[in-house]
């Protein structure tokens, strides 16, 4: 399990701010794995705001430490910061990887990627109660709430996962390729699979050519 506690570039739940903000949340709660892991993925899920328009190729935006900073961030670092988070208590953590299809992405995301299958989900394995459980803090309240999905949540016990149905039943999300899972971010590895699957929006330089956007934004001008 060693490698699955350690602090690297990625998992780095040694840096200062990011340390600060996990004593911060956690300050007066029993000293039990589960119910602090369960307090950290609800300030992870709804502090730090979906958006994948921020992605970038540029290593340091899949930091922890910078999805705190930030403010705002898509699934791969918002798993990486509650990872971080969960091996500071000494709770292993390693990150799954997987494609998915996302039946509510906004009409402009999906135009964007010219797309609706999302390469490179992440999501975090955390090991509790001597199993490994799965959980997805990517999705924050606010937004749930615009999609008509309930928040995505965690009890340390079972996985938690993208809901497959809306509140009117209508598919919502499905996991359509599982690339596994990785005790530190494998960053060669994600910058390839999504140059791959959406070249046209890397310039000569292999530089993101993307647009400023917001997810919360698109839903409501698109009446979702």
């Amino acid at each position: 399990m060693k490698q699955y506690l350690q602090a690297t570039d990625y998992f780095d739940y040694h840096q200062p701010q990011l340390k600060a903000w996990i004593e911060s949340q956690l300050k007066g709660v029993p000293d039990d794995p589960v119910e602090r892991i369960k307090l950290l993925y609800l300030a992870v899920r709804d502090s730090i705001t979906y958006n994948p328009y921020v992605f970038s190729t540029e290593a340091h935006t899949f930091r922890a430490s910078d999805a705190l900073i930030s403010g705002e961030s898509y699934c791969i670092p918002k798993a990486v910061l509650l990872g971080a988070a969960a091996r500071a208590i000494g709770v292993p953590s390693r990150l799954g990887l997987a494609d998915v299809r996302n039946h509510l992405s906004s009409p402009k995301l999906i135009e964007w990627l010219r797309s609706d299958i999302f390469r490179m989900h992440g999501f975090i394995e955390l090991h509790l109660n001597n199993r490994w459980v799965k959980a997805t803090p990517a999705f924050n309240a606010q937004l749930c709430e615009l999609m008509s999905v309930e928040p995505l949540p965690f009890d340390g016990v079972h996985d938690s996962v993208f809901q497959e149905y809306t509140e009117a039943g209508h598919a919502h999300m499905e996991y359509v390729n599982d690339h596994g899972v990785f005790a530190d971010l494998p960053y060669e590895f994600i910058v390839e699979s999504v140059q791959s699957a959406y070249g046209h929006l890397f310039g000569p330089e292999h530089k993101l050519e993307g647009i400023e956007g917001n997810l919360e934004r698109d839903m409501l001008e698109s009446g979702q």
